[in-house]
């Protein structure tokens, strides 16, 4: 049996997806209130209204960049990239527009020059590689020090004073190790150069 001529033409043929929508700077940059939030990330334009909230980091952050380009300060801050962009993806609601520059012209360049710069740094420093050992160690200081909380009470009894020495050895294995020993460190100072330059410097949490 033959078709006619076009007849089932496309069967089976993968269906191509619609252009997404472009946009300006000047509508992105409307967006940048606590209930409309939108960034670009490699001119790519999220939505992230409703995301900001569940950002690891808090939505303060994530909300910092809500109506400007975000695409240096995501590279400064993460680490597995490719794992991050999926869950962009149900986010993406565009593309900046080709005509528009890759930055919004408010942007500070010495800002953009700093978080490529920290980027840079905290690879050399290796901050983003896993310390197995460290957790390891973590591991089982905790197990060693919740052993010793219920060995008391076995051996001691479950009265007042036991109660209280089990509840502060429990407590005390659950204590970060950087609660004592936290300190900042600047990675990128700021500049000496001009005694009115209102650049900050960069400076990142050292554990």
């Amino acid at each position: 049996m033959q078709h006619g001529e076009g007849g089932n033409q496309g069967e089976g043929a993968i269906e191509r997806e619609a252009p997404m929508p472009t946009f300006s700077w000047e509508e992105i940059q409307k967006h940048n209130l606590c209930t409309d939030r939108w960034l670009v990330i490699d001119h790519k334009v999220y939505n992230i209204t409703k995301w900001s909230s569940r950002h690891p980091r808090g939505f303060r952050v994530i909300g910092h960049y809500a109506g400007e380009g975000a695409t240096d300060a995501f590279l400064a801050f993460h680490r597995n990239l490719s794992f991050v962009r999926k869950f962009m993806k149900p986010l993406l609601i565009g593309d900046l527009a080709p005509e528009e520059p890759s930055q919004d012209h408010s942007k500070n360049l010495q800002i953009t020059e700093d978080f490529r710069a920290l980027r840079k740094t905290t690879e050399e420093m290796n901050l983003f590689k896993t310390n197995h050992l460290f957790f390891l160690l973590l591991l089982a200081h905790i197990f060693i020090m919740e052993t010793i909380a219920w060995f008391t009470v076995f051996y001691f009894g479950n009265g007042w004073i036991p109660i209280i020495i089990m509840a502060f050895i429990l407590a005390a294995s659950q204590v970060r190790h950087d609660t004592f020993t936290c300190h900042l460190k600047p990675l990128l100072p700021p500049p000496t150069d001009s005694p009115n330059s209102q650049r900050p410097g960069v400076w990142v949490l050292m554990l």
